[in-house]
C-alpha cells in the first residue's frame, strides 16, 4: 500500500492542529489587556508560534481569522445542538425556558471575547457584517418562539404583534442584556431567571398583555440591528 494516504492524513492533522493553535491565540490576544487594539495578525502569529503568512494560509484575512473565532465560542461549539433540541419542544414555556438557559451558559463561558467582538464589529464594516449574519440566526429563534406563542394564543386578544414581541425578545435575550444585567457582582445563570420573567412578560405568557408597536409605527424589515458596542 502506499503511504501516501497516510502522509496527506498526517499533513491535514498538522494543519488542522495549526489551525486550532492560531484561533486559541488569537482569543487570547482578544482577551488580553489592550483589548481589539492590540489584535492584529502579527500579535495573533507570535502568541502563536508561527509566522504571519501561516495565518494568511489558514485563514485568507484577518476577518477570516476573526469569523474562525467567532465559531470556536461555546455559542456555536454547544449552544446550536442545544437551541436546535429547545426548537423541537412542543412546549412555547419550555422552549423559551431552555433558549435562556442556553444562552446564559455559553455566553457566561465567552462573556469577555465576546465583548470584545462586537467592539470589533462596531469599528470594521466588514466585521460588521459577518456578526450580522450570525445575529440574524438568532433573531430567527427569536421569530420561531414568538410564532408559536402566537399560534397558542390563536384566537386570545389582544393577539401577539409579532414585529414588536420577535424586536423585544432579540434586544432581551441578548449577550448584551445579559451583560448589563449581570455587571460585576453576578453570573449569567443569576440573570437568567430575570431574563426569563421579561421574555415571558413581552409575549404575554404572565397572563399580561403582550408588547406592541403603536398602531402609527411602520413596520421595519425583519433584520438584526447591529449595536455600537464601546469595546470591553
Amino acid at each position: 500500500m502506499s503511504p501516501r494516504p497516510y502522509r496527506m492524513a498526517a499533513r491535514r492533522a498538522a494543519a488542522e492542529e495549526t489551525r486550532a493553535r492560531i484561533v486559541a491565540a488569537a482569543r487570547e490576544v482578544i482577551a488580553a489587556p489592550g483589548g481589539i487594539d492590540a489584535f492584529t495578525v502579527d500579535a495573533v502569529a507570535r502568541a502563536a508560534g508561527v509566522a504571519r503568512m501561516t495565518v494568511y494560509h489558514q485563514f485568507g484575512s484577518k476577518t477570516g481569522l476573526i469569523e474562525a473565532v467567532f465559531d470556536s465560542l461555546a455559542i456555536v461549539r454547544e449552544g446550536v445542538q442545544r437551541l436546535r433540541a429547545a426548537l423541537e419542544l412542543s412546549d412555547p414555556e419550555e422552549t423559551l425556558a431552555a433558549f435562556v438557559r442556553t444562552f446564559a451558559g455559553v455566553w457566561e463561558e465567552d462573556r469577555l471575547v465576546i465583548r470584545r467582538l462586537q467592539g470589533l464589529a462596531a469599528l470594521d464594516p466588514e466585521f460588521a457584517r459577518v456578526w450580522d449574519a450570525r445575529e440574524s440566526r438568532r433573531r430567527g429563534g427569536m421569530r420561531e418562539i414568538t410564532s408559536r406563542v402566537a399560534a397558542a394564543r390563536a384566537g386570545a386578544a389582544p393577539e401577539l404583534d409579532m414585529e414588536a414581541a420577535t424586536a423585544a425578545l432579540y434586544a432581551v435575550v441578548s449577550p448584551e442584556a445579559f451583560e448589563a444585567m449581570a455587571g460585576t457582582q453576578h453570573s449569567f445563570a443569576d440573570v437568567a431567571p430575570l431574563v426569563h420573567q421579561l421574555a415571558r412578560k413581552i409575549l404575554g405568557m404572565d397572563g399580561g398583555k403582550p408588547l406592541a408597536f403603536p398602531a402609527s409605527a411602520p413596520t421595519a424589515p425583519d433584520r438584526p440591528t447591529r449595536r455600537r458596542t464601546t469595546p470591553g
